[in-house]
């Protein structure tokens, strides 16, 4: 498989002809320095395939799909209901939960949320380039931000819900997979409010846990609890 991985949103197929863009043209042309003849790899949300660059014109590249490498297999659901913070910190955040397996990005406006707007075509491009880089194939949807009563009444009853409480004494979680998906929830950088707190404590399918005896940091916290599930689903 080519080292060299871009995501692709059209439809893919064998002998499929088409043309990159401006930006991804570039990098293959001048950055990983790759000529007509040689390969490189496109992915979407459903299989990832092995293309050749047939031509380059006025610095856009050409390719056609030869081979198809791999199919997307079911995603094990793991979603992340989180505040925005700053920009850096939200940066390395999403690009690590990405990583990680995160399939769906919920950002929660919180009573305590100080950064409440954020731009969500930098985001997804940080999604997108996280996907690329860790070899995954389905990149993550990142929804528009809402309120934490509008998430747990559409939500509550139909995923696993993984409290990141710093309040709670259980330190051992266990998934129960019957159930999908499976959403943690992290907190702003001024903690959850006593009423956020009870509101998410009411739902039926919550598991309270607290990952760390100290204060983590909102990128810390989540990149924590995100690294546990995905450990726990994979044994």
């Amino acid at each position: 498989m080519s080292n060299i991985r871009l995501f692709f949103s059209e439809s893919l197929s064998l002998n499929f002809k088409s043309k990159l863009d401006k930006s991804q043209s570039h990098y293959l042309t001048k950055v990983m320095r790759i000529k007509i003849g040689e390969n490189f790899s496109l992915f979407n949300s459903k299989a990832e395939w092995l293309a050749k660059i047939v031509e380059i014109s006025n610095g856009i590249v050409g390719f056609s799909v030869i081979e198809k490498l791999r199919q997307q297999k079911v995603a094990k659901e793991i979603w992340l209901a989180f505040s925005p913070i700053k920009s850096n910190y939200f940066n390395f955040m999403i690009q690590k939960a990405t990583e990680l397996g995160v399939t769906k990005f919920i950002p929660i406006i919180f009573d305590r949320t100080v950064v409440r707007k954020f731009n969500k075509e930098r985001i997804e491009k940080i999604i997108i380039e996280a996907t690329e880089q860790s070899n995954r194939i389905n990149p993550p949807i990142l929804e528009k931000p809402k309120n934490l009563k509008n998430f747990l009444s559409y939500n509550s009853k139909n995923i696993e819900l993984i409290f990141a409480d710093l309040n709670s004494s259980n330190k051992k979680l266990e998934l129960n997979r019957t159930i999908k998906p499976i959403c943690a929830i992290v907190g702003p950088e001024g903690d959850f409010t006593e009423s956020e707190r009870t509101l998410i404590l009411n739902n039926k399918n919550v598991k309270p846990i607290n990952i760390n005896q100290n204060i983590l940091r909102a990128e810390t916290a989540t990149i924590s609890i995100i690294s546990i599930i995905s450990y726990i689903l994979s044994l």
